[in-house]
């Protein structure tokens, strides 16, 4: 990444993905706290809760969304909003899911 990556196209993003059996993830935008990436986890999400808050946006695919205790369906084109040290995870996705991360803020999440 350098300071002339402000536009970031999903085709680049994905032809640059390694080839790994499982999880997939590649961080393609940073400045100052915010990182932004594409996650394309592979039959099972392994994530736990992260220090900062962190947003999704889906780009294909489709499953459950676990945040919290609680379970909601996704599509191409929803936003997902988790915050910092909450437990979430997809679960039951599509063999094709894969979603733009967005992380910001300060370690512990933005207070309202």
């Amino acid at each position: 990444m350098s300071a002339d990556d402000w536009l970031v196209t999903v085709a680049e993003t994905a032809a640059r993905f390694p080839a790994l059996p499982a999880e997939q993830f590649l961080y393609r935008l940073q400045h100052g706290t915010m990182k932004a990436g594409l996650y394309a986890p592979r039959g099972t999400d392994p994530q736990g809760p992260h220090k900062r808050d962190e947003l999704y946006v889906v780009w294909r695919g489709a499953g459950t969304f676990f945040r919290d205790g609680e379970r909601k369906p996704f599509g191409p084109g929803d936003v997902i909003f988790v915050p910092a040290h909450m437990e979430h995870r997809f679960e039951d996705f599509s063999d094709d899911f894969a979603t733009w991360v967005i992380f910001w803020g300060p370690e512990d999440g933005e207070k309202s």
